[in-house]
């Protein structure tokens, strides 16, 4: 289906909480608390490349119509992220905590293209992880550090989108998720599957968050084309989804419900027009009305790819 028959559920990070901000000043310093989960990001992005480069070589890359100045680029992100955990452990260490380690991961991917698009998925979901653990940090120079960071997470993302042709920019913003909500990846016992784990080939999705069977199936299973706007997109459960329930859509700076229709364990929504590029989905108890409470959500998150409408430009918005 999505991202050429890669079909993707997300990964660490779950829960947006729009009304974070007004929440800050009720809250204690948690900045070692965010450091760790940012660590724990860059430990899985660390080993992902690392293990790409080592299974792959640059004429794998060419027979799959990259070339050798994209392999190279693909070296420059490893690097990044060698560093990226080099610079948070040390901070979490002069900090005087011990730093997470990294976990051992099962990525499923399985040729170079497949390798692309799951990292298409992880460093948009690290951008959206760095943008919406911002609120939280309350030292000034460790802000400054994740939003040093989230640019180059930002930069890895748009090359990744590209080499699958999809639209580097395809949302006017950014997606934040709330690291604090909840994490799959937590390293506290020795082997912790990786976040990429429910990440499965073929014409399903997968995600084993809030109760999703091993199959999430949109309706496009023969489509190598993202959905757009107005899209009518099917979505299955394990269990029988409650009555009244809603497709939840976090895209950008939107958070949208779709009244869902229910026929068992299958739910209908049409995806809606704030929806561009990598989009969260959930299925919540409510009309979240623009504010995401995690006890509403019955089922999610996923990835979804919706393919932006094109770019509209007013030129009477300027001044010459």
């Amino acid at each position: 289906m999505l991202y050429n028959n890669i079909v993707t559920a997300t990964v660490a990070f779950a829960s947006v909480d729009s009304a974070l901000p007004t929440e800050l000043s009720k809250r204690a310093n948690i900045d070692t608390t965010v450091l760790q989960f940012a660590l724990t990001l860059e430990h899985l992005e660390n080993v992902f490349y690392k293990q790409a480069l080592k299974n792959f070589s640059q004429e794998d890359f060419q027979k799959a119509g990259y070339s050798a100045d994209y392999y190279n680029d693909l070296k420059y992100i490893a690097h990044d992220e060698e560093q990226h955990v080099l610079l948070l452990e040390g901070a979490l260490t002069v900090a005087g905590v011990t730093p997470v380690q990294a976990c051992t991961y099962s990525f499923p991917y399985y040729d170079v293209r497949s390798f692309i698009t799951l990292s298409s998925v992880l460093e948009g979901v690290g951008t959206s992880a760095y943008l919406g653990g911002a609120p939280l940090i309350t030292s000034k120079q460790y802000l400054t550090v994740a939003a040093s960071i989230l640019v180059t997470e930002a930069l890895h993302t748009s090359l990744q989108r590209l080499a699958i042709n999809e639209v580097p920019m395809a949302n006017p913003y950014g997606t934040p998720l709330d690291p604090c909500e909840r994490i799959d990846c937590t390293c506290e016992e020795p082997q912790c599957g990786s976040p990429s784990d429910v990440i499965k080939r073929g014409s399903g999705w997968a995600s084993k968050h809030h109760g999703w069977p091993e199959t999430w199936r949109p309706n496009q299973s023969n489509s190598c084309t993202p959905p757009s706007p107005g899209k009518s997109v099917t979505f299955t459960a394990n269990s029988t989804i409650p009555a009244g329930s809603y497709v939840m859509f976090v895209s950008g700076l939107s958070v949208v419900s779709v009244q869902g229709n229910i026929n068992g364990t299958d739910i209908n929504a049409a995806v809606p027009s704030q929806a561009m590029g990598q989009t969260y989905v959930f299925v919540t108890a409510r009309d979240e009305k623009g504010t995401l409470t995690a006890a509403d959500i019955k089922y999610g998150p996923a990835v979804l790819e919706v393919n932006p409408p094109p770019p509209s430009i007013d030129y009477s918005i300027m001044k010459q």
